[in-house]
């Protein structure tokens, strides 16, 4: 939560060049609190896993927050019950009308297609569509994040020669940002993915901003500058073991699977993995709640636009 001192103490400025948020004590005392509404579009084909790990992040910090399940009704995962899609789940034509302080869309595993031929294309491009004047800030995860700078900007992903795989070191492009205010100046992100898109294509739309990036990853994070849409190419939110899974579900079912990158201890699969990015995880998520969803999003709800 943000630091509340008075308007002209010269500390307020000193903490503003050092990146800190301070809060006024005027715009404190017009501060009402609500709970935060976020709609989750999960795609991906571990629904619960995606669940729990979006929850956890979520759910570290100091703010209400009252989520919303969606799925496409395009496309039907084969992965899940209908039972607990029906329980826990909505259908987009479901929450259309509502608005939401914030919208997270899940990576997917469907790299390898052009847009175009994705099954549930045409409902995803409604959504993010609708997400420019229904809800505040929509945060895109791997392949969403790719999709969403297709869709919204024209930038086109292309195939790695070999999956990214593994956890590797970034660095903070963008000191005075928000998003990453906290950071190291190095820090660590699982990837998973065998698509990329270049940083020069990024560079070129002039309403986007390069927050974060790695040496070997390359785009980690960009934003739009009114900050209502992120994109972030990696998986801050997994789980200790979630690479372990699947580089051995992958090697049992005989594919050509690298071991995952900077991630067990010494390379070596027989042993547990080295967790290095959950911190930052945390932070990421609590970051965007916080200063791209809490501190701009109108305590009516229905004033967003």
């Amino acid at each position: 939560m943000p630091i509340k001192i008075p308007e002209h103490l010269p500390a307020n400025s000193i903490l503003k060049g050092e990146n800190i948020f301070c809060m006024t004590e005027r715009r404190a005392l017009t501060q009402d609190i609500r709970p935060l509404k976020i709609a989750i579009l999960n795609i991906m084909p571990t629904k619960i896993v995606t669940e729990t790990q979006l929850a956890r992040v979520l759910g570290n910090t100091p703010l209400q927050v009252e989520i919303d399940f969606l799925h496409t009704a395009s496309y039907r995962s084969k992965n899940i019950s209908e039972d607990h899609i029906n329980e826990f789940y909505k259908e987009f034509s479901e929450v259309k009308h509502n608005k939401y302080d914030g919208l997270i869309i899940t990576g997917a595993p469907v790299e390898l297609l052009e847009f175009d031929d994705v099954d549930y294309w045409d409902e995803l491009t409604e959504i993010m569509e609708w997400s420019k004047t229904n809800v505040t800030s929509t945060f895109h995860i791997c392949w969403a994040a790719m999709a969403g700078l297709y869709y919204h900007y024209g930038i086109p992903k292309y195939s790695l020669d070999k999956k990214l795989f593994g956890v590797f070191k970034h660095r903070v492009d963008r000191k005075q940002t928000m998003l990453t205010r906290g950071f190291d100046d190095e820090f660590y992100v699982p990837h998973s993915r065998h698509s990329y898109v270049k940083l020069e294509d990024v560079e070129a739309v002039k309403d986007l901003r390069i927050i974060a990036t790695s040496k070997e990853a390359g785009l980690y994070i960009a934003a739009s500058k009114d900050k209502k849409q992120i994109f972030v190419t990696g998986h801050s939110e997994y789980d200790p073991d979630t690479l372990s899974k699947e580089y051995f579900r992958d090697l049992d079912a005989g594919k050509d699977i690298q071991i995952p990158i900077n991630y067990f201890i010494d390379d070596n699969p027989e042993n547990p993995p080295i967790v290095r990015w959950r911190a930052h995880a945390n932070l990421l998520f609590s970051n965007w709640l916080n200063y791209y969803v809490y501190q701009t999003t109108p305590y009516d709800i229905n004033a967003i636009k």
